[in-house]
């Protein structure tokens, strides 16, 4: 006789009865690896912590930064994307930033991604003599720039939602820790986010059902139009190439959005 298939809901019924793998292993026969499998899949699934009763299972567990949503159903959000904060330069289009939060006082920020830059632990090689900045003087002018933001946010509307989608510069700071410190995982600080603790990290943001912001989806010239693919209005950076594509079905019309760069624009 086969034996049951339980959908999410009831596997988690379950295992808050038992809060354990062994326990829930002898009541309904499923294999113990199995069930921590699924339970893995889970709470990577929905963010939700499926608690052990064993005291040391769920030590150091990391947040999980898989998906925010926020529910906003009238209200701005303010979306930004690829800043590079490096030491000493605040564009004009960062000063834009928070000139819009001043006046548009929205309900949530998201920093779509390359908020740090990661230069000197980049997996490209050195141009010539050039000089880029540590990795203290990059998390230094994140702090900054970001504590500007933040500031100027709460001087605009109390509760404001800090969201960071991580990029793949972001993912550059504990790439190269993950490599070569591997035996430092969980420690304070050897994570981005330790850093920065008032914004919440995820890979993607639902603002609402229908809108999704992630750092990038699809790639190349049409990326704008190739992302209405999914279904939902996307908002990407990653491209540095500002700029809005409306597209229409039977289903409606949504939007590929590409929210550009806040970094320093250089022609070379």
């Amino acid at each position: 006789m086969p034996k049951p298939i339980y959908n999410d809901n009831e596997f988690i019924e379950i295992w808050n009865t038992h809060k354990s793998a062994k326990k829930m292993s002898d009541a309904i026969g499923m294999d113990v690896r199995q069930i921590l499998r699924r339970r893995k899949k889970i709470e990577d699934k929905s963010g939700v912590a499926l608690v052990s009763s064993h005291k040391t299972a769920s030590v150091n567990r990391p947040e999980n930064p898989v998906r925010k949503e926020l529910g906003i159903e009238n209200g701005v959000v303010l979306v930004f994307s690829d800043a590079h904060f490096w030491p000493g330069i605040h564009t004009t289009a960062y000063k834009g930033v928070l000139w819009a939060i001043k006046e548009f006082q929205p309900k949530a920020i998201i920093a779509n991604g390359d908020v740090f830059d990661g230069a000197s632990v980049s997996r490209f090689p050195r141009i010539g003599w050039d000089s880029t900045p540590s990795i203290i003087q990059e998390l230094k002018a994140c702090e900054i720039a970001l504590g500007e933001i933040e500031e100027t946010a709460k001087k605009a509307r109390h509760n404001v939602n800090l969201v960071w989608t991580m990029g793949n510069h972001d993912a550059r700071f504990e790439n190269r820790l993950a490599a070569n410190a591997p035996q430092y995982e969980f420690v304070r600080g050897f994570s981005l986010k330790d850093h920065f603790p008032a914004w919440h990290p995820c890979w993607s943001c639902w603002p609402t059902d229908e809108v999704v912001v992630k750092h990038r989806w699809k790639g190349g010239i049409h990326a704008t139009h190739n992302n209405t693919s999914s279904g939902k209005t996307m908002v990407t950076g990653h491209l540095h190439s500002l700029k809005v594509t409306p597209y229409s079905d039977y289903n409606g019309t949504r939007f590929g959005v590409d929210t550009g760069t806040l970094a320093e624009v250089v022609n070379s």
